[in-house]
């Protein structure tokens, strides 16, 4: 197999366990999965607002999945984690499937997507994006875009930090899709300067202090000596007058 073969054939696998996570745990408010091979096995972490129906009792419902995953997918070894998330608000699948919900429950989709923007953004996100598309108004579709904050499409950030979660629903009118795009707040930028403070000057230390007192400035007035001046011109005087005496 080729290795373009051998990526896309993961990715498609990835694809359908996602689906059928979100199908299955969606009780639980799925949020993603992360698939990691190791030499024991294949690690894969659940991310859930509730890990507990996730769970079960005594770990029942965990044992099930993990067989599920064995048989149905071809994962060998699999080793479950889960593990709960902190802000659903910033997670792109859980606030998709709040659109959804509230879609299904017959709210206005206006008033949908300004709701879920206003929770991301009060969340503390840098930017967000919901995108509802189908028939909304008539029976020609169309798509209505709910935009916040700063949120790039291209580049490096856009490939490495934004999330993104596409969901779709069933109304009477026909199919409707959602997508959810989400920037996190604690994202470094490369084209952006942080500027460092000034380095501040060292504190004198009393050694450094003292040596300044006792040197004569030279900024001082005529006739205005420092102590160690003072000093230095008597003993000078003394010795003088000592000479003299001994001469005489």
């Amino acid at each position: 197999m080729s290795a373009i073969k051998h990526f896309i054939t993961e990715s498609i696998k990835k694809t359908e366990l996602d689906e059928f996570l979100a199908k299955e745990l969606d009780r639980a408010g799925y949020g993603g999965v992360e698939i990691t091979k190791t030499p024991l096995g294949t690690r894969v972490t659940i991310y859930a607002m509730k890990p507990g129906l996730i769970i079960g009792r005594r770990g029942q419902s965990i044992r099930d999945l993990s067989k599920t995953l064995e048989e149905n997918f071809g994962i060998a070894n699999p080793q479950i984690a889960v593990a709960e998330i902190e802000v659903p608000e910033l997670n792109a699948n859980i606030m998709a499937s709040r659109v959804v919900s509230a879609l299904q429950r017959g709210i206005h989709f206006r008033r949908a997507g300004f709701w879920a923007l206003n929770q991301i953004m009060e969340a503390g996100a840098l930017g967000a994006e919901i995108v509802i598309r189908g028939k909304l108004t008539s029976q020609r579709a169309r798509y209505e875009k709910f935009r916040a904050g700063y949120l790039p499409k291209c580049g490096d950030p856009a490939l490495k930090y934004l999330r993104l979660a596409v969901a779709h629903v069933k109304l009477k009118p026909g199919l409707e899709g959602i997508q959810v795009r989400i920037m996190p707040s604690d994202v470094k930028f490369p084209d952006r300067v942080i500027l460092k403070p000034e380095i501040e000057a060292a504190a004198p230390t009393p050694e450094t202090a003292a040596e300044v007192v006792s040197t004569p400035s030279a900024s001082s007035p005529p006739g205005e000596l420092s102590t160690s001046a003072e000093a230095s011109e008597t003993e000078a005087t003394n010795l003088k007058e000592e000479t003299a005496g001994d001469v005489s």
